[in-house]
This record gives structure tokens, sequence and C-alpha cells, in this order.
């Protein structure tokens, strides 16, 4: 799947919103402040319902993890699916690990951490839905300008 970043195409929301994490004290992980950037799906039609977040160390400057992260519960996915391999389906409903991307040595605890302190938050878990929205929403505005208007369907 191609995921762009929600900042691309909403810059203000995304500096007025983007969930940063500030660790003082933790057995497993540097005192930091950690960034989530959202990046939402950018295949036309596709309604997965995730979010990648790469968890940037501001010390470090560069992504440290990337949590796939689904919000919807284990029946959207199987229906999204169209399958119920309980493997697959783990992999959708995060949070995981993204197999996909590069991950440091922090990584584990990094997920540990926003899962128990950021996706339990059903505030947070909302704005992740608006955002998807916004971003799909807007995607399919760009796609409707690429088609020229004869071959568009009413």
């Amino acid at each position: 799947m191609d995921f762009a970043l929600f900042h691309s195409r909403f810059p203000e929301i995304a500096k007025a919103e983007t969930r940063v994490i500030t660790i003082l004290r933790h057995d497993k992980l540097p005192a930091d402040e950690y960034a989530l950037l959202e990046s939402y799906c950018e295949r036309p039609g596709c309604d997965c319902r995730r979010v990648m977040l790469s968890v940037l160390s501001q010390r470090q400057q560069r992504p440290l993890a990337v949590i796939a992260y689904g919000w919807e519960d284990e029946a959207f996915y199987q229906r999204w699916l169209r399958d119920d391999d309980p493997e697959l389906i783990s992999e959708l409903r995060g949070p995981v690990l993204n197999r996909m991307s590069q991950q440091s040595p922090l990584a584990p605890a990094l997920l540990e951490v926003v899962a128990e302190m950021v996706l339990s938050d059903e505030a947070y878990n909302a704005r992740l839905a608006r955002h998807y929205r916004l971003f799909k929403e807007a995607l399919k505005k760009e796609q409707k300008r690429k088609i020229p208007p004869r071959q568009r369907r009413s």
C-alpha cells in the first residue's frame, strides 16, 4: 500500500494536532520527545481505516518505529479483507510494528508506550478517524480533477 503523510495535504491541522509523547524516565527508552507523524493510504477506493504512525525522535531527528494501527473492530477487518484468518486480522487491527518499515532497536518499546499512552485514548482515536476521513475526501477530490469531465460518471 502507498501511504502519504497527513501533513502533505493538511499542514495546518497536522501542525496543531500532531501528538507528541515526552519521556522523562523509562526503563526501555531514552528521555526524548517522540512525535507521531500520521500517514494514510493513497489507494483510490480503499477503505482500510488504518494509519501508519512514524515515531520520530526529536533528539535523533529520525523515525525510530513505524506503527500500523487499525481502529475498527475485528468484524470490520474480516468484511474488508473478506477473510477471517486471525493472523491477517491482527496485522490490520493494530497496533503492530509495520513489517514493511525499517524499525530501530527501540521500536518494540515505542510500540508498547504508544499503545498504552496514546492509542488507549478515545479522543485520539476519534481524531485519527477524522483525519482519515479528511485525507480520503481530499484524495477523492484530487482523483476527480484528474479525470476529464466526459469520462466522469454521475
